[in-house]
């Protein structure tokens, strides 16, 4: 059998989170053949944040043409399903039917605590709020889900998603309670990039049991985030590997916006445990290896904004990775 093609993802290479700044990068990024371009949610870090990344990838739909638009983590515990649901269902309606829908429970308390919800409250939330959404998009009577006394014969979604019965989604899980609440609902598990190849292969097969276990058939696709820089030059490769343990380094010590266990691992260990920095031969091989011992259908260029580098050599690792699989 043959093996299909590998469907190649980007995230913004830019921290400049301009609705016309990062259309730029997604028409680039289209330009180049990437199939997908992903924003995560973010609170409370400045400039940088995108509390709500539904709203620039709605930019983008603009000026775009058949790129996906993906959410690396969309919180559902901040949110209320139903208003989530039809905001979802609009920019799939703008994008005709491009979204991918990664979603999330948060875990930093303080981000939590701010928007009322209670941290050990919030798995439960994100359960509720992920089935609700999926009942609104099968067309159920909200106000049957709801409970709430009928003003009304019936209450349905509208407008409807492009796609049936709804986008993709894809759960962000960190840890075994998280994998086996992924694997519940039967949806793709999205991994940490940081995460070392070895403790995906334990996630991936720790997934696929938890979804067989609730009686699923395990989704097709098998998405990997991944920090990919090519180059040709020893010194730039070399210049990278040394960057990027640096921004690890800072966010261990900093811990603001990360899962602490996940960066500390990552601090403590090689780059080329967490990150596929190389020649473009060998960094062929090693997504190679991905796709034949995770089953990697879906690879999503992430965290390339790495201070200190230029982005002349961010591009062109980009067009790199996109000439290896065309």
């Amino acid at each position: 059998m043959q093996t299909p093609a590998l469907h190649l993802g980007t995230t913004p290479w830019m921290s400049t989170y301009t609705a016309k700044e990062l259309t730029r990068q997604a028409v680039y990024a289209e330009s180049l053949g990437y199939q997908s371009f992903w924003l995560p949610e973010s609170h409370f870090g400045g400039i940088g944040s995108i509390p709500d990344p539904l709203l620039p990838l709605a930019a983008i739909a603009s000026s775009t043409k058949s790129i996906r638009l993906g959410t690396t983590s969309l919180l559902l515990p901040l949110r209320h399903p139903v208003l989530v649901a039809e905001q979802v269902a609009v920019l799939d309606q703008l994008s005709e039917g491009r979204v991918i829908l990664g979603v999330g429970r948060g875990f930093r308390r303080e981000m939590l605590e701010v928007f009322g919800v209670e941290p050990k409250l919030k798995r439960r939330m994100f359960e509720d709020c992920l089935e609700q959404m999926i009942k609104a998009w099968n067309g159920t009577d909200l106000l049957a889900v709801s409970g709430n006394a009928p003003l009304m014969d019936e209450v349905r979604l509208g407008p409807e998603t492009v796609q049936k019965p709804h986008p993709p989604v894809w759960v962000a899980a960190f840890g075994p309670k998280a994998l086996k609440q992924a694997g519940s609902f039967g949806l793709p598990y999205l991994a940490s990039p940081i995460e070392s190849f070895e403790r995906l292969l334990q996630n991936y097969a720790s997934h696929s049991q938890a979804c067989t276990e609730a009686g699923h058939v395990c989704a097709e696709a098998l998405p990997v985030m991944r920090n990919v820089f090519i180059s040709r030059k020893k010194t730039e490769l070399d210049s990278v590997k040394t960057l990027l343990n640096k921004q690890m380094q800072e966010i261990a010590s900093s811990q603001m916006g990360r899962s602490p266990a996940l960066v500390k691992a990552a601090a403590e260990t090689s780059v080329d445990n967490w990150a596929i920095v190389g020649e473009p031969n060998a960094v062929f091989d090693k997504i190679s290896l991905y796709r034949e011992q995770l089953g990697m259908t879906h690879l999503i260029n992430a965290r390339m904004r790495i201070e200190g580098l230029e982005e002349k050599l961010r591009i062109s690792s980009l067009d790199y990775l996109s000439a290896l699989f065309r």
